[in-house]
């Protein structure tokens, strides 16, 4: 598997200058993240963006791992054939053209994997979009990208994704948005040798990734599959693709992938510590809230504690707990007073806390540096959900939180709203800090609820 991440030596086959065509980005991607020995293919060059061009790999004068191929699927059989003698250990297929398209096309597929596994070639794909290693820096994909040359940070999250176009998007919304770094990002097409069991496999013994994000519309040796990930520390985060009828007939058209029935699936997903999510967005939310939160000292009988600046905000906080089987915590005798030191005197604190008369009348710095230190150390809070109004507000004054939060393994969330830049600097710094940030108050408290699951049965 190593050969497809760092490989020694890359072709780019269907390298073009032709920049409406994938063959151009393909081999500029490459280009630009890959620091080995490059060889593009195509008949027509001689040079391309600097480098010599081939035109066919049985010209290339060195043995080489890796191929990426990006011409039409017809010539797949020979370019194979090519491969096995310059040693080659796997070919990307991002072609498409195989068992997505029909009888003719899964003929063609079955008779390229035959051949490779003759040759003891490994196939990736076809159909996908390649991969994206944030931790190498590789991209070895024919998305237009050049976003990625500014925003991609190495991380920990990895995902496998069985949808070209879904990767791509999902990929350009992880980059917009911040707040998650990338390990690596695995479009796998239609699968036809190299299927995401493995790619899970590698993933969970990778030491880059802490996190894995799967989009799936069927899964090759589904006991395997499962019992790699009930023996993983590391969340697992799936959504799967096909659960109706008329879903699991788009995904035949889309991957040829028999979706199966998806109530047995579910049950023993949950079994294996799976945890299965049905929205794109919320798998971004749970996969960047596990990004960023890696333990939680879950006690019985505590709860969490809501530190607000709007007594509605706290209501409403408190309803979503409920709703999703979460408890507010009840905040000691000793808390309270220490709150109290800070709150006006009209005024008795509680859960959820409303900080703003104590801001009016103690100061925002004291006040925020108090309640922190007050909840986070109260043996009844296992959790907290602050809000923050942007508009004055440093991301500075929650690093004793964010402190709390790392030594006491008490996940901090935070909903966050404001204007403009002030919001996006303090989500910026907040989320630099290992916090979390959302605009929903919804989508923060399923994510806190995903969190305390995954880490309440993995300690079963």
């Amino acid at each position: 598997m190593e050969f497809f991440f760092n490989p020694k030596g890359v072709a780019v086959i269907g390298a073009t200058e032709n920049m409406a065509k994938g063959g151009f980005h393909l081999l500029r991607n490459v280009i630009d993240s890959y620091q080995g020995t490059i060889y593009p293919v195509n008949p027509r060059y001689s040079k391309l963006m600097g480098v010599p061009c081939y035109p066919d790999v049985a010209s290339i004068p060195d043995d080489f791992d890796l191929a990426v191929y990006f011409i039409p699927a017809p010539s797949l059989p020979k370019t194979i054939e090519e491969c096995a003698s310059k040693k080659v250990k796997g070919i990307i297929i991002e072609s498409a053209g195989f068992s997505e398209v029909g009888e003719e096309g899964r003929r063609l597929q079955e008779e390229c994997v035959s051949l490779a596994k003759r040759h003891g070639i490994r196939l990736w794909g076809p159909n996908c979009m390649g991969f994206l290693d944030g931790q190498a820096g590789h991209v070895f994909s024919f998305m237009y990208m050049d976003v990625w040359k500014t925003l991609l940070k190495p991380g920990n999250v990895s995902m496998i994704v069985q949808s070209g176009m879904l990767s791509a998007g999902f990929l350009m919304m992880v980059l917009e948005r911040g707040g998650m770094d990338i390990s690596k990002m695995c479009s796998i097409g239609n699968k036809c040798d190299l299927n995401e069991t493995e790619l899970f496999e590698f993933l969970v013994n990778d030491s880059s990734t802490d996190v894995i994000g799967l989009y799936v519309e069927s899964i090759v040796e589904p006991r395997r599959f499962l019992k790699i990930a009930s023996g993983t520390s590391k969340p697992v985060v799936l959504v799967k693709g096909g659960r109706s009828p008329a879903g699991a007939r788009a995904a035949l058209s889309h991957t040829a992938s028999m979706a199966g029935d998806h109530k047995i699936l579910r049950s023993a997903l949950r079994q294996a510590g799976v945890i299965e999510i049905t929205d794109m967005n919320e798998m971004m939310d749970v996969l960047r809230g596990f990004s960023k939160i890696r333990s939680f000292d879950e006690r019985d009988g505590a709860g969490t504690a809501v530190v607000t600046f709007s007594g509605g905000g706290g209501i409403v906080t408190s309803d979503l707990l409920h709703e999703a089987g979460l408890r507010l915590a009840d905040l000691s005798r000793d808390t309270l007073d220490t709150l109290k030191a800070v709150y006006p005197p009209w005024m008795d604190p509680a859960n959820p806390a409303d900080i703003w008369p104590a801001i009016e009348h103690s100061g925002m710095e004291k006040v925020y540096s108090t309640v922190s230190e007050a909840v986070m150390n109260d043996p009844g809070v296992d959790s907290v959900i602050v809000h923050v109004f942007a508009r004055g507000i440093e991301g500075t004054l929650f690093k004793n939180l964010a402190e709390l939060k790392d030594r006491l393994g008490k996940p901090v969330i935070a909903w966050l709203v404001g204007l403009g830049d002030s919001m996006r600097k303090c989500r910026t710094a907040l989320e630099d800090l290992g916090i979390p940030v959302f605009d929903e108050m919804s989508r923060g408290v399923s994510v806190l609820a995903a969190l305390k699951d995954h880490f309440h049965n993995r300690r079963r």
